[in-house]
């Protein structure tokens, strides 16, 4: 697939604004989904692409959030592999059935989780109590929002938040840097298997994929440093525009 110099600019430019946006409250697909689209690719193409560039976003959010103390990889590897498995099923499966269903009650779901996102009190930057332990919270959420991830993706940052907020006791920076490793995680997967599919268009990815890096960094340097005042109002937000246009583009 041949782009033009002046698109591959745009695309790195959008790559950049969603780098920064994913990693303070996740929604970044809402950018470069449609702008890979615009540019000429087919819908498989585009996702697959988004992957590629998405994962180097996560990545570089990740390996900020692990310097500076927010991270603990050890207690989570049974996490990270039911994450990378559940991915990997999803992927697998969103090759072969319709995907309908999702579209309606996804804005439902979004919705519900920008209500608690509002009222709860949990939404904080302090540390509350662990409701799930590790096992169950690995098998249920890291696999569960790995498979979603992998099957559909739209809003999966704000499901993982709110798994570590609500489940797991953590406070909303650090449940926002956990967030970004399981994006990181479920993206990897589910890359792997739209490469194997030959889907992936690797030198718009890869171009996209320096803006995420950038964007990446500069979003988790300001969840560090704003932390909960900056992304619960952000997580509230791309919550309920996201079913916005969900919502639209059924109507």
């Amino acid at each position: 697939m041949e782009v033009e110099l002046s698109t591959l600019f745009l695309l790195l430019v959008v790559a950049f604004t969603a780098g920064t946006v994913d990693a303070i409250a996740g929604g970044g697909g809402l950018l470069t989904v449609p702008a890979l689209m615009a540019s000429g690719m087919t819908p498989a193409q585009a996702l697959a692409t988004n992957k590629l560039q998405a994962s180097f976003g996560s990545l570089s959010a990740t390996v900020f959030f692990w310097r500076r103390g927010l991270l603990s990889l050890k207690p989570m590897l049974l996490t990270l592999l039911c994450t990378f498995v559940g991915s990997a099923l999803g992927t697998l499966l969103v090759q072969r059935v319709d995907t309908s269903m999702m579209q309606w009650l996804l804005p439902l779901m979004l919705i519900a989780i920008s209500i608690y996102f509002m009222v709860s009190p949990r939404m904080s930057d302090v540390d509350g109590e662990r409701r799930m332990s590790s096992r169950a919270f690995a098998f249920c959420i890291g696999a569960g929002c790995g498979f979603y991830d992998g099957f559909f993706g739209p809003g999966v940052g704000s499901f993982y938040a709110l798994g570590f907020i609500s489940l797991a006791g953590m406070g909303l920076r650090r449940a926002t840097a956990h967030t970004k490793l399981l994006n990181f995680t479920s993206n990897v997967a589910s890359l792997v298997f739209f490469t194997l599919g030959g889907q992936v268009v690797w030198m718009v990815g890869l171009v996209m994929a320096v803006g995420q890096f950038a964007g990446g960094r500069v979003g988790a340097k300001l969840v560090f440093t704003k932390g909960a005042a900056l992304v619960k109002p952000l997580l509230i937000t791309l919550s309920l525009t996201l079913s916005a246009k969900l919502l639209w583009d059924l109507w």
